[in-house]
């Protein structure tokens, strides 16, 4: 039988859901501590990527705007931010498009699609994949791109195309989290954890901060590296914290690797996540 207290004495379940972590804002971009770094249900999902393109580079060449994201085909197109789905099919010189109509009115457009994942009228959460990339020279749905990348815009609620990194307050994404200082997880802390996994651990679920199973069973995955070697059913245990530890040794933890999440086991975790390619 597990221990499911810190060492605290903090209900583990409590903390991992960030019940506990007074002061803490919900609000995607919002964290103790940290400026608004994006609206509100809102966060930049391809921070990870180099940009190809830049908005000035689209205008100069006679679009109407948008951001560039070079990837290989077939990376997963997380949503910027909840919404209703419209998939758009051979749209032009953009190929296939998904257009995410927001409830504050505006859309978000990601084009040169190779697959679209989700039926018209879907709606999906911030951090939901709507599709697959694609912009293959000559593919299916590419439209007249000449090589892999995604293509990103974003068109307010007047109907004028605008760039997305403005939208989001300079494209900062998801802010840095105090867990690092204070030891306290809470939802930034596990935003952080959600978009690391989705980067590297092929999650698809939403980034919202509040682990379930999906989530726990992308960081079963991830700990393999670590020394798990437990199922991965997305119900941690002793043997998924311990590897978690071991993690968290590599960024300054110095405790015991006896599978109890403690205020420094998360630092570690937390000083990990942290790294700017998570935002």
């Amino acid at each position: 039988m597990t221990n499911d207290r810190t060492n605290d004495g903090i209900s583990r379940r409590a903390l991992l859901h960030g019940t506990v972590a007074a002061g803490v804002v919900t609000a995607v971009g919002v964290g103790a501590g940290h400026a608004l770094a994006a609206p509100a249900g809102f966060y930049h999902p391809f921070s990870a990527y180099p940009i190809t393109g830049t908005w000035q580079d689209h205008l100069n060449s006679g679009s109407l705007g948008g951001i560039d994201y070079g990837m290989s085909v077939g990376t997963r197109l997380p949503a910027a931010g909840g919404g209703v789905v419209t998939n758009i099919p051979y749209n032009g010189t953009g190929g296939h498009t998904v257009t995410i109509q927001h409830d504050n009115g505006y859309r978000t457009q990601y084009m040169h699609l190779s697959q679209f994942l989700l039926a018209n009228g879907t709606r999906v959460g911030m951090g939901g994949v709507v599709g697959l990339s694609g912009g293959a020279a000559g593919a299916p749905g590419s439209g007249s791109s000449t090589g892999p990348h995604l293509h990103w815009h974003m068109i307010n609620p007047s109907g004028t195309r605008i760039n997305p990194l403005t939208f989001l307050g300079g494209g900062t994404g998801l802010p840095k989290t105090t867990t690092e200082q204070d030891g306290v997880p809470g939802p930034i802390m596990w935003k952080r954890a959600q978009n690391w996994l989705r980067i590297e651990q092929g999650y698809t679920g939403p980034i919202d901060g509040v682990p379930g199973a999906n989530t726990y069973a992308a960081l079963q995955r991830a700990m393999r590296a670590y020394g798990y070697t437990g199922p991965i059913d997305g119900v941690p245990g002793a043997n998924t914290w311990a590897a978690v530890q071991r993690l968290a040794a590599r960024w300054g933890y110095t405790g015991p690797i006896d599978g109890v999440m403690g205020p420094n086991s998360w630092r570690g975790f937390a000083r990990f996540l942290n790294q700017d390619r998570y935002d």
